[in-house]
Parts: C-alpha cells; sequence; structure tokens
C-alpha cells in the first residue's frame, strides 16, 4: 500500500497514519453526534442550537446560520445570516449551480487537433479538468487512423482561457500542493504530477523515485530527508521554491515502511502537455518533431478529438471530492457564454456570468464577493443567505435532480462519507462540506422524517479550535434538524 501525501503539508505518522486537516474541504472522520430517537419541536429548535454555539470553547469564534423550509414557510433559526463569512469550499455551491443553469447537464469539454498542411498540426485545449493519459493515447490512435505518419512541428494554442493560471489572491502554501494545481486551456492529469519517496537503509537519505522521468528534468531537487528506526516518528514535508524549479525535500521515514506518494502542482501546463503528448504519439510510432506554444491563430479541418464525460458527471466530481481543479475549471468555461472585453480574464468572465446567473434563481448580488470558483481564495465574502437562496432556487429548476444528486449523502458518499454515521441525519442529508484553517462550513438540503424538506447553511469563522471541534459541533446541530417536528 502506498502513502499519499499533498505536497506542502507535513504530515506525522506515529505507527499509524494521523488525519491532518487540508485549506480544502476533504473526508475526514469526526466523532460522530450521539444517536438519539428524541424529537424537537421546531419552536424549541432555537434554544438548543444556541446551546451548542453558545458553549464557552467557541466564543472566540463567529457563527453565521440560516434554516429554512425548502418551500415556504417561516424561518426556522437565523444568527448572522446576511453577515459576510469566508465560505471555503461551500463556494463550489454556487459556481456549479451557474454552470448548470448556463451550461446544462449535457455540456461537454472537447480537445481538438487541427490539421492545416506541412506536417502542421493545431492542438486546441478548452481546459478540460478530465483529460488523462488515456485520452492523450486516443488522440494519437486518431490521428494514425488518418494515415498521420510523422508531425514536423505541433501548435499548441492555448488562447481559449485566457489569465494568470492560479488565483492571484491563493496562498502559496496552497499554490504549491496538488489541490491549488494551476487551471489554463490544458489540463492533463489534473495537472498533477507525482514521485515517491522510499525508505533506505537507517541513516541514508530517502530514494526519491519518479513516476514519470521526464518531469525529474524539469526539477532540482535538493533532499534533506532521512531513512530512521522503526521506532522513530515519521514525517514529509516537501516545499517548492519560489523560483518553481527548486523542490526541497524533508523528514523521515522508518526502514521497511510503505513508499510516501507525493503529488505536485505542475508549473506549466501548456509544456507538461506537449511532453506527455509526445510519449503517447512515441506509443503509437508517430515521431514529432517541433512543438511551440501559440495564443489564437487559424484552425483548418478538425482530425481528432476527445471530450469530457457531461458536465452532470464533471459536477459529481466536483461536489462529492470537493475538487478545486474542476470548480475552477468550470468557472472559466462560463466565459464562452459572454462577449469578454479587452484585457478580461475568463475567470473574470466567468464570475460575471455566476453573478447573472444567481440573480436569475433569486440570489441577492449584495450578499456576496467572488474571486474565484472554488472557495480557496480567502478574499470570497458569502452570506448563510446567498446559500440558501441559491439552494431554494436551483430547487425549482429543472436541472434541481441533477444539482441536488451531485452533492454528498451524510454517511454514505463524497466528503459525508465519514460523518453522521448511526445518527438521525444519516441518508437524509444531501451537503456541501468547506474546510480551511480556522474555517468550517457545511449547507445543503434535508428530508426531515418529521418535518418538511429543509435547506439549511452553517459557516463558522476565526475559530481556533481544532477542525473537528467545530465539526462536531455543526454536525450536532444538523443531527437538532433532523429530529424536527411539528408540536
Amino acid at each position: 500500500m502506498t502513502r499519499k501525501i499533498s505536497l506542502g503539508l507535513m504530515l506525522l505518522f506515529l505507527g499509524t497514519q494521523i488525519g491532518v486537516t487540508q485549506p480544502v474541504a476533504k473526508a475526514q472522520t469526526p466523532v460522530a453526534p450521539t444517536t438519539t430517537t428524541k424529537s424537537i419541536c421546531s419552536t424549541q429548535l432555537g434554544t438548543a442550537i444556541d446551546a451548542v454555539i453558545n458553549r464557552p470553547l467557541f466564543s472566540r469564534g463567529r457563527w453565521g446560520i440560516l434554516v429554512q423550509p425548502l418551500s415556504t414557510g417561516p424561518t426556522l433559526y437565523s444568527r448572522d445570516a446576511q453577515k459576510y463569512f469566508t465560505p471555503a469550499s461551500n463556494l463550489k455551491l454556487l459556481t456549479t449551480a451557474a454552470a448548470l443553469q448556463q451550461l446544462g447537464a449535457n455540456f461537454r469539454i472537447r480537445t481538438s487537433i487541427y490539421q492545416n498542411g506541412n506536417g502542421v498540426l493545431r492542438v486546441v485545449g478548452r481546459g478540460d479538468p478530465s483529460l488523462s493519459d488515456t485520452q492523450l493515447q486516443k488522440l494519437a490512435q486518431q490521428l494514425k487512423q488518418k494515415g498521420i505518419t510523422q508531425i514536423q512541428r505541433l501548435i499548441a494554442d492555448d488562447s481559449y482561457i485566457q489569465g494568470d493560471i492560479v488565483n492571484p489572491s491563493w496562498q502559496w502554501e496552497d499554490v504549491q500542493s496538488d489541490y491549488g494545481a494551476p487551471v489554463s486551456s490544458f489540463i492533463l492529469n489534473q495537472n498533477i504530477f507525482s514521485l515517491k519517496l522510499v525508505p533506505q537503509a537507517v541513516g541514508k537519505s530517502l530514494q526519491v523515485v519518479w513516476i514519470d522521468a521526464g518531469e525529474a528534468k524539469q526539477w532540482r531537487t535538493i533532499n534533506q530527508s532521512v531513512t530512521v528506526a522503526q521506532n522513530q516518528p515519521t514525517y514529509v514535508n516537501v516545499t517548492r521554491e519560489l523560483s518553481g524549479t527548486v523542490l526541497r525535500i524533508q523528514g523521515q521515514l522508518t526502514t521497511n515502511s510503505e513508499p510516501s506518494l507525493i503529488d505536485l502542482p505542475v508549473v506549466d501546463p501548456n509544456y507538461y502537455f506537449l511532453r506527455r503528448f509526445r510519449t503517447a504519439l512515441a506509443t503509437e510510432k508517430i515521431p514529432l518533431g517541433q512543438t511551440l506554444v501559440v495564443s489564437g491563430g487559424v484552425n483548418q479541418q478538425e482530425i481528432a478529438f476527445v471530450e469530457s464525460p457531461p458536465l452532470s458527471e464533471l459536477l459529481m466530481e466536483t461536489l462529492q471530492n470537493s475538487n478545486n481543479l474542476y470548480a475552477e475549471a468550470l468557472l472559466r468555461a462560463l466565459a464562452v457564454k459572454k462577449t469578454r472585453v479587452k484585457n478580461q480574464t475568463s475567470a473574470d468572465v466567468g464570475l460575471e456570468v455566476v453573478k447573472a446567473s444567481l440573480t436569475q434563481l433569486g440570489v441577492d448580488p449584495a450578499n456576496y464577493v467572488l474571486v474565484d470558483g472554488s472557495g480557496l481564495s480567502r478574499r470570497d465574502l458569502v452570506t448563510p443567505e446567498a446559500f440558501v437562496q441559491t439552494l431554494r432556487g436551483i430547487a425549482r429548476t429543472p436541472a434541481a435532480y441533477v444539482y441536488r444528486a451531485s452533492l454528498p449523502v451524510a454517511g454514505k458518499s463524497g466528503t459525508l462519507k465519514g460523518r453522521f454515521e448511526n445518527t438521525s441525519a444519516e441518508g437524509i442529508v444531501q451537503a456541501k462540506t468547506g474546510t480551511l484553517t480556522g474555517v468550517i462550513s457545511l449547507s445543503g438540503y434535508m428530508n426531515a422524517p418529521k418535518y418538511e424538506p429543509l435547506v439549511f447553511s452553517i459557516i463558522v469563522n476565526q475559530s481556533e479550535q481544532p477542525t473537528t471541534v467545530v465539526r462536531q459541533a455543526i454536525d450536532e446541530i444538523v443531527v437538532l434538524l433532523a429530529q424536527l417536528q411539528h408540536c
């Protein structure tokens, strides 16, 4: 079994692996709220929720909560519901709602190869986050079937997505981690690559084994790691210097332990794509000459293409696994719905489309300030009311089923698989998680067994408490909602 570690994170191991809170929503297993069969009247709900969030250990944090019936009816609980909060990955609810409304469940992202004559081919990337080596091989096979025996020049057209490949407001520790991978016209293997750190004899440095030998040539590695005896604690920390070309490996693993797999974000997605495509072409015995990257140009005859799965499946990956790259790619895909003015980035155009789409759903534009599509930026500001308005708004559209089916289910799937097990909320909550340091959020739907369907948003900011402690308190509140009944 290979242990997987994200770049930029230090993981401590004391015999067995201990989970680490990442700055994005990831599935964790907090202590589940105690199972109980008691019911609670709606008139008692406010007192019960206050009893949870007014505990002394939460006195320094900020809570924003809104609970309403899904259809119509009075608000069941509200606390700072119109105040701004850092939403973390709950923001993906807004991006995906807009994408589904504007693009439709069957929308696919196409990667095309055009033949421009004289042995010159042009590959056009359009920001497909699902593109992998498997699809590159399919492209190479299609070229072979079209009689292409060699390529003198391959032009990679990266003009489809304009702007920075990473959001300038993202933190450096996020940019050098796999969950902060760059987004551009060319996305391959989620724009990450991997290496293994393999223990050696005690006192020896860990062996660095590159999964892709081509990537090894792109980096200068400073290996300050060491192999230690089996009774020693183990940890690994891999950081990238600002230049983007130096990796520093620190930490220790015990001799005879399993290798650690490290995922690294690529620095230049365009040339990463071209390197991998050269390998795919070689498998089909198609030699490739010169490669270059350009922005724009004339496309003539399309001779090969691959497409992403439909948007309905892309939404599943985005929301179930809280995939930042997918969310950012969908934000940029929205830019095709609007004419871009000069010097405007695809992300900025996408954010304008998100705003227009949310307004159509009945979301007050004053309820949010968005700077990215994933929630990784700490400059994002959203009110609990905005999430409730979004969830209620899209529930009234024909796309409601697709949207709701994309959400994690309490105790069953995605980032909620390890939460709410053996509680009255298990299986009846569909919600999006969110986690940054000091930020925990959960917003979604509940089919309360003794009450009408509910929609809720719970956001905690500026908390110094451990993530598991805050998350357990949020889960207690959700379990209270599951016990609601008319009295």
